[in-house]
């Protein structure tokens, strides 16, 4: 499939052929330089890029999609919305759409080159708790990784709750570390609970996450530079879950994260 051909699918919502799916076969690295061909494609109509989602984060997903690395793909204006703990998002022209509960960062700075956690730490400006909505235009969500690049990392909305100033909540990067990946989270849908997971299902932690994705989109030739003002989420504390016009879902997070709730509509 051309680059416009994946761009009409996500405007259409539509699935992709079964013949294509069966046939369009890249590797990874093929499959980043297509992405960022949409992405141009996205930016040349006017849609203005924001930052990043970085998908596959949580191992303990990884067997339920044959998928055992984490990804990442573009989060653009027209795809990111703000609340203050809870929002509404459409799901219009979605396909497939499932929800997961995120931690999201703002960056005040681009990490520096080879950046450890502690240089990365000074780079965030703020965090808040997230919903992804992620989507798969292959039927079932059956997929190889390259697909799930292609399929834009699957993402679909990104709802983006009360922000909190990092060094409000930690001094550094080591103890921002340590409550994140201690807190847990409970899902919930219409008041029942869903699922359950923490901050260290991805990759022990969310600030560890984040630094594997600055290291891999500097690794990627012809990927953009980060920016001051980038918004990044990090992955999926629990199972991505299936979601569907008319129904609430709300994150609990423990401590340092507030709650966060979205109503879906058609």
């Amino acid at each position: 499939m051309t680059p416009q051909t994946l761009l009409s699918h996500t405007d259409s919502g539509a699935l992709w052929p079964v013949a294509d799916s069966a046939t369009f076969k890249l590797e990874i690295a093929a499959a980043y330089q297509r992405a960022l061909e949409v992405r141009q494609l996205r930016i040349a109509r006017g849609e203005a890029p924001r930052g990043y989602k970085v998908g596959f984060t949580n191992r303990g997903i990884w067997p339920v999609y044959n998928v055992f690395a984490p990804i990442w793909g573009t989060v653009y204006e027209s795809t990111l919305s703000f609340c203050d703990g809870h929002g509404e998002l459409s799901l219009a022209r979605l396909c497939q759409p499932r929800i997961e509960p995120e931690v999201v960062f703002g960056l005040r700075s681009a990490p520096l080159p080879d950046c450890d956690l502690a240089a990365l730490f000074d780079s965030i400006e703020w965090m808040a708790p997230g919903f992804e909505v992620v989507q798969s235009h292959q039927a079932g969500w059956k997929f190889a990784a390259p697909d799930t690049v292609l399929d834009g990392g699957l993402h679909a909305r990104l709802l983006v709750g009360r922000q909190q100033p990092v060094r409000e909540v930690a001094t550094d990067a080591a103890r921002l570390e340590q409550k994140l990946a201690r807190a847990a989270v409970t899902l919930t849908r219409d008041g029942d609970a869903i699922d359950q997971g923490n901050g260290a299902n991805v990759l022990d932690g969310p600030l560890h996450a984040l630094l594997h994705f600055v290291r891999e989109l500097r690794a990627c030739p012809g990927a953009p530079a980060l920016r001051a003002g980038d918004v990044i989420t990090t992955g999926t504390w629990t199972n991505a879950w299936p979601v569907a016009p008319g129904e609430t879902w709300t994150a609990r997070f423990d401590s340092p994260l507030p709650p966060l709730g979205v109503r879906f509509t058609a």
